[in-house]
């Protein structure tokens, strides 16, 4: 729906939610800081808002001093200069549109007036889980909705966290690198929506909540300067991936999808492995998760689940309905959950909350 207006016309808010995504084809490297170029495209699957979403509400009034934000509670630095791109970028656009003598502006609230942004996400924030994505995501889109925008949003999340364009969508979608230096041809566009693959399910096993020991940004930095493994893939590997993967997801071909993923999050992390100094994402008990499943994997002789890790230990597993009671259960007898008023065992997952079953997302952020 349209933003809420209060009865003196002064006050105008929205709230909206947006989804995590997991790469199945990693992100890792820019080719452009400022902007957000990345040194190759990456493909992503929009998970289901039911267990992990950012919900962000922005309002705007006369009465406010400056922009301010709140993150989970806790007002947080406004002047981030990532948060201050996106406000510019949608200020921006409200003011061309404004000048462009559209009629309906009129209906929106006026550019000149600050904001204050509320986000929350039911998930740790800086645990490796996307948050970034889904928080950007929804910072854009809430505003665009504020302003009364239209267009070609994933641009501007882009410039607030790169993987936050491929979260304007749900289903599959792709975050194409783009070739222009001005960054608007490096966009997401949705592959195939949600509905096209009903049985795929995802498994996130949340290995540690705790703060990623190198955040991406930084980790991004020192691989694109010291690895050339990581040029290497992002030049002869990644374009043909890209495709295979293309083509696995419209075949719903889970034997290639799978196998693509793992050996994407494998590559991803040598990558890390070969950056100096070296930087670790994955734990003890990541490493015992990709061995578990291998070994279910060659015990039903066919690939039924997949793994996928971020820059963080959280395991993503990826399979279809029909096997998930059944590796829940493998991974409960292996990993027994503990009960431990809710903080993470060290030397353990934790499990999300029932249901563990995550169906792929509904198309587009709701506001």
């Amino acid at each position: 729906g349209g933003p809420f207006m209060a009865e003196d016309r002064n006050m105008a808010v929205v709230t909206c939610s947006a989804p995590v995504n997991i790469a199945v084809i990693k992100y890792w490297g820019k080719r452009d800081e400022e902007a957000i170029l990345p040194i190759n495209s990456s493909l992503s699957v929009t998970l289901h808002q039911d267990q992990l979403k950012t919900t962000t509400t922005v309002a705007v009034s006369r009465d406010f001093k400056e922009d301010r934000i709140w993150l989970n509670g806790t007002e947080d630095n406004i002047t981030h200069p990532r948060l201050q791109t996106c406000l510019r970028e949608i200020r921006r656009l409200a003011r061309k549109r404004r000048n462009s003598g559209d009629e309906n502006c009129n209906t929106f609230p006026t550019v000149s007036y600050k904001v204050h942004i509320c986000s929350a996400n039911n998930f740790p924030t800086a645990a490796g889980l996307a948050s970034s994505a889904a928080g950007y995501a929804c910072l854009v889109y809430a505003l665009a909705k504020l302003y009364g925008l239209e267009g070609e949003l994933s641009e501007i999340a882009r410039q607030g966290s790169g993987s936050a364009c491929r979260s304007m969508y749900g289903g599959f979608v792709q975050w194409v690198m783009g070739e222009k230096t001005d960054g608007s041809d490096s966009i997401a566009q949705q592959i195939k929506p949600e509905s096209h693959w009903p049985e795929l399910r995802v498994l996130i096993l949340v290995v540690s909540a705790e703060r990623k020991p190198v955040g991406s940004t930084t980790g991004m930095q020192t691989s694109v300067k010291t690895s050339p493994l990581l040029k290497h893939r992002a030049e002869k590997i990644v374009p043909e991936r890209m495709k295979e993967m293309t083509e696995a997801i419209q075949c719903r071909d889970f034997e290639s999808f799978a196998q693509i993923t793992m050996k994407e999050s494998n590559q991803f992390h040598a990558t890390c492995l070969d950056t100096f100094p070296p930087i670790f994402y994955l734990n003890n008990i990541s490493r015992r998760i990709i061995n578990l499943v291998h070994k279910y994997n060659s015990h039903h002789g066919e690939t039924r689940v997949a793994y996928t890790f971020d820059a963080g230990p959280n395991a993503v597993i990826y399979t279809l309905h029909q096997h998930v009671e059944e590796f829940v259960e493998v991974v409960k007898h292996f990993f027994p959950p503990e009960e431990n008023g809710g903080h993470i065992r060290y030397g353990r997952p934790r499990y999300p909350p029932p249901p563990l079953v995550l169906p792929p997302q509904p198309s587009r952020p709701c506001p």
